[in-house]
């Protein structure tokens, strides 16, 4: 398996067609996403910063076996952004023009922290993903993220919550670790399955 950063995108006009199904990454900018992204292309191909809010732009890679490949984006996290306000303010509308234009779009992640919980914003965006991306052929799901950092006992009950908070079907919920690569394998091979490819897990 091999992953390659394809472009970064500041606004509609610039996200690349590429031919591929995608799946596209969101969530709040400290919910690691980009660590996500590495851990799952096995690669340091995302840019992990220990400041939240730095990815401002959409990040397009691709992701390819032998006879395989699909797309990912990695769209700009929100909440906690320590950037100015009126780049903030930009944030909002390119990520609705993704998510409401992006046609080969087959799947949207949405992370949430297990420590954390459900919070109010994400509870609206994923009810807002179900309005708009859901009738076009999408589908949601939700990972949660830096599992390792609960006692297993509690994974399963938290993994569960978060699903019904968010009304998101219990097979579409996943729990994952970058740090241990905790249910890595589990996500990708659902990712490939769901978008039709004969893909393998991970490296």
């Amino acid at each position: 398996m091999r992953t390659r950063f394809i472009t970064s995108a500041a606004d509609v006009g610039g996200f690349p067609q590429l031919g591929l199904p995608e799946v596209a990454f969101v969530g709040r900018s400290n919910v690691g996403k980009s660590s996500l992204l590495n851990a799952l292309a096995s690669a340091r191909v995302a840019k992990v910063s220990r400041t939240p809010g730095r990815t401002q732009l959409v990040n397009f890679f691709t992701v390819a076996g032998k006879d395989w490949a699909f797309s990912l984006a990695d769209l700009p996290g929100y909440g906690f952004a320590r950037a100015p306000k009126a780049v903030r303010m930009d944030w909002g509308p390119l990520i609705e023009g993704y998510l409401e234009r992006r046609d080969p779009l087959k799947c949207v992640l949405m992370l949430v922290d297990v420590r954390r919980g459900v919070q109010a914003d994400e509870e609206e965006l994923v009810a807002w993903l179900m309005e708009s991306v859901v009738p076009r052929g999408a589908v949601v799901g939700v990972v949660g993220t830096k599992i390792d950092k609960l006692p297993k006992a509690k994974q399963k009950p938290a993994l569960a919550g978060i699903g019904r908070s968010l009304g998101i079907e219990r097979d579409m919920v996943f729990g994952t670790s970058a740090s241990t690569r905790q249910g890595l394998e589990d996500l990708f091979l659902h990712l490939t399955d769901l978008l039709g490819l004969p893909a393998g897990g991970p490296a």
